[in-house]
């Protein structure tokens, strides 16, 4: 009898303890692991170590986020919230364009060491006022806009300036000196239309196009363009003038445009 129990035992208890074993093995095996998840992955990245030298300069940054800065323009058009005062500009700008805003004084200070600048766009703002050094130590400055303001005289200016705009102001002849182009040897293009001058100031030789229309103008001489005592006097450059809509008759005035290769364009009473 306990040789069948024993028989029994090692023929069918061992194998089947055994076959047990390897399933309860198996079972763990396949049981999800539970992952220990470190702190690390959720703290918040940290910052990266920026160096203080590539930061934006304190005195660019706030231009180059209202404005669009691009290889050396500086473009400031419609700003929203309003900017009412000329915003510090990168050094190497050239070239800005600030129209259309609510600028309503320019400051010596505004333009100080800029010199790279060769154009300064501030059409359809609210200027009124201009301080005497704004533009004038600018020694790069070719182009000067300042339509569509408020001014009542100007500013005096650089000498390499080549086109100057001052369209629809409430510039007067007491705010215009008659000298205030006649140094200007490479002015070529004066832009004084829609304003309340009187008298036409002095023009430099180097004009090619003066606009001085829709202004109080009543009277011209013959040296206002030409020189009176010079019969052989010719202005080959100005081949643009404009004087309609001021209270003036050219008929006149038949020796004023001798030395012109041609008459004021617009129409005349």
């Amino acid at each position: 009898m306990m040789k069948l129990r024993t028989l029994f035992f090692t023929s069918v208890m061992i194998p089947w303890i055994l076959s047990s074993a390897v399933k309860g093995e198996d079972m763990e095996a396949r049981k999800p692991t539970n992952l220990m998840v470190s702190d690390l992955d959720y703290e918040t990245p940290q910052e990266s170590n920026t160096d203080p030298g590539s930061a934006p300069k304190t005195n660019e940054m706030p231009t180059c986020l209202l404005c669009v800065c691009l290889s050396g323009s500086v473009y400031c058009e419609e700003v929203s919230p309003e900017m009412s005062a000329v915003p510090a500009l990168p050094k190497e700008t050239a070239y800005l364009y600030a129209r259309f805003n609510k600028i309503m004084k320019i400051k010596n200070k505004d333009f100080a060491d800029m010199a790279p600048l060769k154009r300064i766009d501030l059409t359809g703002n609210l200027i009124a006022e201009i301080e005497d050094g704004a533009f004038s130590k600018l020694p790069n400055l070719e182009e000067l806009n300042l339509a569509e303001n408020r001014l009542t005289k100007i500013p005096a200016l650089p000498t390499k300036l080549v086109s100057f705009n001052a369209n629809f102001n409430k510039l007067t002849t007491q705010g215009v000196k008659a000298t205030a182009f006649k140094k200007l040897v490479r002015l070529e293009y004066l832009y004084l239309g829609n304003n309340e001058l009187t008298a036409v100031p002095q023009l430099p030789e180097s004009l090619h196009t003066v606009h001085l229309h829709n202004n109080k103008i009543a009277k011209i001489t013959d040296k206002t363009f030409c020189k009176g005592n010079d019969s052989y006097y010719i202005r080959p450059n100005l081949d643009e003038v404009r004087l309609d809509g001021n209270p003036i008759k050219l008929s006149q005035h038949p020796d004023s445009f001798i030395c012109l290769y041609t008459l004021p364009i617009g129409q005349y009473n």
